[in-house]
């Protein structure tokens, strides 16, 4: 799982192990180490109709609806997005890049516009 953040927008994209694994758990959290402190980044179910995200004790909370983590599983659909609030939220699918990068890429979506 990665997040970007620029400004006020958050944007989490999700490989298809990791899609498949927040379908089945409703869950999915990672974290990333700074000396004597971590910074963890989540996604959980939650029981509202849109994206929603909070910030508490170095710990960044994406709340995403049952039916959109369903539509994200068994269809084409690439992601969603909600700019309503003040934070702009964008849950999506991690596509292979079609520039030449060092990452594995073998877990990420087939690039619509390479195949």
């Amino acid at each position: 799982m990665k997040i970007r953040i620029k400004a006020n927008s958050l944007r989490y994209r999700l490989t298809q192990s990791e899609v498949a694994t927040l379908w089945s758990e409703g869950f999915l959290e990672e974290r990333t180490e700074f000396s004597g402190k971590a910074l963890i980044y989540a996604i959980v179910t939650g029981n509202e109709d849109t994206l929603s995200a909070d910030f508490i004790e170095d710990r960044i909370v994406l709340n995403m609806p049952k039916t959109m983590i369903d539509e994200l599983y068994h269809t084409d659909r690439v992601g969603f997005d909600d700019l309503r609030g003040p934070v702009s939220l964008l849950v999506e699918k991690d596509f292979v890049c079609k520039d030449k990068v060092e990452e594995d890429q073998s877990d990420n979506y087939p690039n619509p516009s390479i195949c």
